[in-house]
C-alpha cells in the first residue's frame, strides 16, 4: 500500500512509493484508517529526523500518532521549512542552531519554530519569494520552468522524487525561491542540508 506521506519541495504530500533519506513529523495528520484530512500541520514544530533512531520501531500513520512524512534528502525537507531534529540529529541541530544564533541571536528550539513557521507559510499555503540565482547559497530548492531544481554549484539541478538529474547553468535573473529566506541565510553562512547523493553524482567535473 503507497500511502499519502511523501513531501515534494513544493509542499505537497503525495502518494509515491519512491524512498527518501528523512522522515519528517508536524503532527497527526491522518485518520484511524491512515487516510490523510485537510489539516497539514498541527503544531509549529516541523522537525526532520533520520529514518531509524535507538533501535525504535512503531507502524506508520498509526491512529492518534503523529504522522511519519517523507522527504528525498534535506534539501526538500527544508524548502517546506522543517529544520533538524534536536533529538535523533542532535549534532547537526546544533551546528545548525550555531549559525542561526550567529545570525539573528541566541534562541531556544520553540523561537526558531516560530520564526520559521511565519516565514514558510502565507495563510495555508507555502510563501514563496525572489531572488537573483546567481545569489543564492548551496542547497536551496528553487522553481525554474515550473519544476523544482536544487541549486549546487553554480547549477541548478533538476529534482524528481527518486534524485536529481543532470544540472544546468543557474540564469542571471530572478528565480522562485522555495526555501524560506531564515533557512536560506543559515545556508548561505556555512550550513549546508544533507542531499541526496545523485545531487553529486550529476555535478559536471570542472577541469
Amino acid at each position: 500500500m503507497v500511502r499519502q506521506n511523501r513531501v515534494w519541495p513544493t509542499g505537497e504530500i503525495v502518494a509515491d512509493p519512491a524512498r527518501g533519506l528523512f522522515m519528517g513529523n508536524r503532527g497527526c495528520l491522518h485518520d484511524d484508517q491512515g487516510a490523510l484530512g485537510t489539516a497539514r500541520w498541527r503544531h509549529k514544530t516541523w522537525i526532520t529526523c533520520t529514518l531509524s533512531f535507538k533501535d525504535r520501531k512503531r507502524p506508520l500513520m498509526a491512529p492518534g500518532r503523529y504522522t511519519e512524512l517523507f522527504f528525498l534528502d534535506e534539501a526538500v525537507a527544508c524548502a517546506v521549512g522543517h529544520r533538524p531534529c534536536a533529538e535523533c540529529r542532535r549534532p547537526i541541530w546544533q551546528a545548525f542552531r550555531a549559525q542561526w544564533n550567529g545570525l539573528f541571536g541566541p534562541m531556544r528550539a520553540p523561537d526558531v519554530d516560530r520564526i520559521l513557521h511565519a516565514a514558510r507559510l502565507d495563510g495555508r499555503a507555502h510563501r514563496r519569494h525572489q531572488a537573483k540565482a546567481e545569489n543564492l547559497p548551496d542547497g536551496t530548492m528553487i522553481m525554474m520552468e515550473e519544476r523544482a531544481h536544487l541549486v549546487l554549484g553554480g547549477r541548478a539541478m533538476l529534482w524528481s522524487p527518486h534524485g536529481y538529474g543532470p544540472g544546468q547553468t543557474l540564469p542571471c535573473c530572478d528565480v522562485c525561491v522555495l526555501t524560506p529566506q531564515p533557512l536560506v541565510e543559515v545556508m548561505r553562512a556555512g550550513w549546508l542540508p544533507e542531499l541526496h547523493p545523485s545531487a553529486h553524482t550529476n555535478i559536471p567535473v570542472r577541469p
